[in-house]
C-alpha cells in the first residue's frame, strides 16, 4: 500500500502537467505536450503486414490484453485487424508482429439483451460492431464502444494482471462471458478448468497446443460486483462448478443500471491459480481502474523518457516513439511474483524427462517470447543501451532454457521451443552481452553456446561434417541460409572462446565461421546451394524464392557475412565490383510477372525491408568509402517504410526488430555485426537526440546545419574531435558524450577517406 500511495502522488503530479489526453493516430497533437506517451500510436502495424495488436500491456509484461476480431487468418494473426468492424472479445495474451497464430488465452466478452447476432465466421460467438471513432489506444490503455450492446470497454494492465472496466446500460440480462474454449488460427485448447471461489472470484486454467506446445495459463479473475448466477457451456453440455472440459465457457449473469461500471482483474501464471491470485494481491489493491491506467502510463513514460528527440515533425515524432514503444513489447515475462515458472522440460517428454516441470528463477525475472532469428540483429543490441537492468535477466532466461533442455532456445514461446526459423541466435545475444560487461555466469554461457552449436539436430550435424548444408527433400530445407547463419554464430562462439582463453575452440569455431565460402561459386559470384556431392544446383536464378533460402532469395542473403565483410568484398572481386552488385541490389526491381511471397515486402529493388536478412545491407556502402550512398538508402527507408498510420509497417514488426532498426537508424548508427560491440555510422533523422545510459550518463546526438535540404553528412565528430572511423563503440555510448553530425546538401565521400575500418575478428569492448 505504501508503494501504491507513492505511485498515486507521482501520477497526480504528472497528470497536472499533462496538456492533452491520449490521442488516436489521426488526431492533431498539441505543440507543447509534456508527455511522450502522447506521441505513441499503438495502431501502427494493425493494418497491412505489420501484425501488431493495439491493446494494453506494460513493458515486457506477461499480459497483453487486447481486442480480438474473432475471425482467423493471416491478417488477424495478432487477433486484431484494423479493416474489420466487429469485436468478439478481449483475450489476455498476444504476439506482437509475428507470422505465428498462437495464444489468445482467456477471452472475456460483455453482452446484454440488446443484440443476439451470430455469424459462422467467428464460430457463432457473441460479437459487437465497432468503429474507429469510438476507439482509442495509448500505452497501457485501450478503449472501444461495443455499439450493438451500448457497452463501453476499457483495458489496462500491470505486469501479470489484466484489468477491464465495462460501463453498461440498464439491462436485467447483462452477461460477462469468460471463454476458455475460444481459439484462433494455430491455437487449440486441450484442457480447461473453471471453479468458483466465491460470488466475486473465479479461477481455473487453459491448456492448449499449437505453435507453442503444452502451453499452460492459470488464472484468477476477480470482479468488483458479485454475479447473481452463472451457467457453464461446453461440448459436454454439463452445468456445475468446478468444471473440467475442453471448449468450456462460463457466463456470469448481472442486472445493471445505466452507466454502471464493473471492473475485472485477471491474474496470470504458468504454474498455478494460487500464483495468479498472488499476482493480483501484489500488483493491485482494489478496483480503481483509473489508478492502474495512469500507473501503466507512468511506467511507459519512464521508459520512453530514456530517449528524447527534437523534431518539429509530429508524424516523425509519433513514429519514433511508437517504434520505441513496440521495441518493448517482447520478450515477455514468464515467472511469477515468487520466481516460479513452467520449465521448458514438460511432462509430455518433448524435452528431457525425469525433472520437475516447474522451475524457480532465483534473483532474476524469467522471460520468454524470444524471436531470436529476428531480434538478435537490432532489438537485443538496443536493449543493451535502453534496458541495461533487464539484459542480465534476459541472458539468464536463455541460460535457464539451456539448463532445462540442453540447448539454447531458437524461437521459444511460453516455455515451449517452436524451433521456428534457423540459426542458434541466442549465441550472438549472449556474446554481445558478455563483451558489453553484463553480469551472468560466463562459463555456463560459453558451455551453452558451444553445446548448442554441436547438437545433432536441425542439420547441424551435417553442417559440421560437410562444412555446408546440402539440399535435401525437406519442404523448408533453407540450406544456404542455414549455412550462412550458422557460420556467423560460429564466429561469435570463436571470439567468446578467445576471450575466455579457450584457444583450441577459438581455432575450431573460427574455421567453421568460414563455411559460407563453401557455397560461394567463383564462376557466377553467387552464394548458391549444393547437393550432397558438392555440386552446385542447376538451374539457379538469384531472384527466385526457393526452398534453399529462408524467406528470401539469393540477392537478399548474399550480404549476410556480417563477421567478415572484407572477405565478402574480396570474394566478389574487390570494392568496385562489390559496389556494382550493391547498387544492383537496390535497383533491380521485380518484374510484374515475378511471383513474390507473402514476406517479400518493403521492396527497393531486391532489397526487402519487410524481412530481416536485408536490414544491415544499406550500411555496407561504408566499407566502400561511399557513405553518401548509405545515407541516401537509410533516409529512403526511414522516410518511406514507416508511417504514422495503421498500415505503417512495411512488414511483420517481429517482436521489436523492425522498430529497433528504426530507432538505431534514426539516431544515426546501427549494429551491422550485432556481436562486435560497435555501431556503424549512418545519418540522423532528427536535429537532436539524447539517450539516458548507465550511471546517469547522457549520450547526445546533434545534427548541425540540420534542414530538409541538408540530407548528407559532411563530417562526424565525437566529443568535439573528428571521428576517424566508420563506427562508434558501445563503450563510447554508455560512457556518455556528444556525437555530432555536420550536415550538408551535397554528397561528401571525403570524410571516410583513410578512416579505420572494423577488424573482422576483433570485438570492441
Amino acid at each position: 500500500m505504501k508503494n501504491l500511495c507513492v505511485y498515486f502522488f507521482i501520477i497526480v503530479s504528472l497528470c497536472a502537467c499533462r496538456k492533452e489526453k491520449p490521442h488516436r493516430y489521426n488526431e492533431p497533437q498539441a505543440a507543447n505536450t509534456n508527455m511522450l506517451v502522447d506521441y505513441v500510436n499503438p495502431f501502427i502495424g494493425t493494418d497491412g503486414p505489420g501484425n501488431t495488436y493495439p491493446g494494453a500491456t506494460v513493458p515486457f509484461g506477461m499480459v497483453q490484453l487486447s481486442p480480438d476480431i474473432g475471425i482467423p487468418g493471416w491478417d488477424r494473426i495478432a487477433g486484431y485487424y484494423y479493416q474489420d468492424s466487429i469485436i468478439t472479445g478481449f483475450s489476455h495474451t498476444h504476439l506482437t508482429g509475428t507470422g505465428a497464430g498462437d495464444l489468445y488465452d482467456i477471452l472475456v466478452m460483455p453482452i446484454n439483451s440488446r443484440s443476439n447476432k451470430r455469424i459462422k465466421e467467428n464460430n457463432f460467438k457473441p460479437f459487437s460492431s465497432f468503429n474507429h471513432e469510438q476507439e482509442k489506444a495509448s500505452p497501457g490503455y485501450y478503449t472501444v464502444d461495443l455499439l450493438d450492446y451500448g457497452i463501453k470497454a476499457e483495458l489496462t494492465a500491470t505486469e501479470r494482471v489484466g484489468i477491464h472496466r465495462y460501463t453498461f446500460p440498464k439491462d436485467e440480462n447483462t452477461e460477462i462471458h469468460v471463454d476458455l474454449g475460444y481459439s484462433l488460427n494455430w491455437d487449440k485448447p486441450t484442457s480447461t478448468y473453471i471453479e468458483k471461489v466465491n460470488d466475486s472470484i473465479i479461477q481455473g486454467y487453459r491448456m492448449s497446443t499449437g505453435w507453442a506446445r503444452n502451453q499452460k495459463v492459470y488464472f484468477q479473475m476477480q470482479f468488483s460486483k458479485p454475479f447473481k448466477s452463472y451457467k457453464i457451456i461446453d461440448d459436454k453440455k454439463r452445468d456445475g462448478l468446478p468444471f473440467n472440459g475442453i471448449n468450456s465457457k462460463i457466463i456470469l449473469n448481472y442486472s445493471t443500471e445505466g452507466d454502471e461500471q464493473i471492473v475485472l482483474k485477471t491474474g496470470l501464471s504458468s504454474t498455478s491459480c494460487q500464483a495468479a491470485a498472488q499476482a493480483i494481491k501484489i500488483e493491485t489493491s482494489g478496483f480503481d481502474f483509473d489508478f492502474y491506467r495512469e500507473k501503466a502510463m507512468l511506467v511507459w513514460e519512464k521508459e520512453l523518457q530514456k530517449i528524447k528527440i527534437t523534431s518539429t515533425n509530429k508524424d516523425k515524432k509519433s513514429v519514433f516513439y511508437t517504434m520505441l514503444y513496440q521495441s518493448m513489447l517482447a520478450p515477455t515475462l514468464l515467472s511469477d511474483t515468487d520466481g516460479r515458472y513452467k520449465a521448458a522440460n514438460d511432462e509430455h517428454g518433448l524435452y528431457k524427462t525425469g525433472k520437475d516441470t516447474l522451475a524457480i528463477a532465483s534473483g532474476f525475472n524469467r522471460y520468454d517470447t524470444f524471436s531470436l532469428w529476428d531480434t538478435f540483429r537490432a532489438a537485443h543490441p538496443l536493449y543493451t543501451i535502453t534496458q541495461p537492468e533487464r539484459v542480465p535477466d534476459m541472458i539468464k532466461s536463455l541460460l535457464a532454457h539451456y539448463k532445462e533442455t540442453d540447448e539454447l532456445p531458437v524461437w521459444s514461446l511460453h516455455a515451449s521451443e517452436t524451433n521456428m526459423m534457423i540459426g542458434y541466435h541466442a549465441v550472438p545475444v549472449i556474446v554481445d552481452a558478455y563483451f558489453k560487461g553484463f553480469d551472468f555466469d560466463s562459463e555456463l554461457a560459453y558451455k551453452a553456446c558451444k553445446e548448442s552449436a554441436m547438437v545433432q539436430d536441425r542439420q547441424i550435424n551435417v553442417y559440421m561434417e560437410k562444412g555446408y548444408i546440402p539440399v535435401d527433400d525437406q519442404h523448408e530445407n533453407w540450406s544456404v541460409s542455414k549455412t550462412m547463419e550458422y557460420a556467423f554464430d560460429d564466429w561469435c562462439i570463436a571470439v567468446f572462446a578467445k576471450d575466455l582463453g579457450k584457444l583450441d575452440d577459438y581455432d575450431y569455431f573460427l574455421k567453421r565461421s568460414e563455411n559460407w565460402t563453401n557455397l560461394y561459386n567463383e564462376k557466377t559470384s553467387w552464394i548458391q546451394p549444393k547437393d550432397a556431392k558438392g555440386a552446385f544446383i542447376k538451374p539457379f536464378i538469384p531472384k527466385e524464392y526457393t526452398s534453399y533460402f529462408c524467406e528470401s532469395n539469393a540477392w537478399q542473403y548474399y550480404w549476410f557475412v556480417p563477421h567478415n565483410i572484407d572477405a565478402l568484398i574480396s570474394k566478389t572481386g574487390g570494392k568496385e565490383r562489390f559496389e556494382q552488385k550493391l547498387d544492383s541490389m537496390f535497383s533491380y526491381f521485380p518484374k510484374p510477372e515475378d511471383k513474390l511471397p507473402l514476406f517479400s515486402t518493403g521492396m527497393i529493388g531486391q532489397y526487402a525491408h519487410g524481412n530481416e536478412p536485408s536490414h544491415h545491407v544499406a550500411y555496407l556502402y561504408n566499407y566502400l568509402n561511399r557513405p553518401s550512398k548509405a545515407q541516401k538508402m537509410i533516409r529512403q527507408i526511414l522516410e518511406n517504410q514507416y508511417k504514422n498510420e495503421p498500415n505503417g509497417h512495411c512488414g511483420n514488426e517481429d517482436c521489436g526488430q523492425m522498430s529497433s532498426w528504426y530507432i538505431f537508424s534514426s539516431l544515426g548508427f546501427y549494429p551491422v555485426n550485432p556481436a562486435q560491440g560497435i555501431y556503424h555510422i549512418g545519418i540522423p533523422l532528427f536535429e537532436e537526440a539524447t539517450i539516458q545510459v548507465l550511471n546517469g550518463n547522457i549520450f547526445k546526438i546533434n545534427a548541425s546545419n540540420f534542414s530538409k535540404e541538408n540530407n548528407h553528412v559532411k563530417q562526424v565528430l565525437l566529443n568535439g574531435k573528428p571521428l576517424q572511423r566508420i563506427y562508434i563503440t558501445h563503450k563510447e555510448i554508455v560512457n556518455g558524450g556528444v556525437l555530432e553530425f555536420v550536415m550538408t546538401n551535397t554528397a561528401n565521400e571525403n570524410y571516410l577517406k583513410e578512416v579505420e575500418m572494423p577488424k573482422p575478428n576483433k570485438v570492441y569492448h
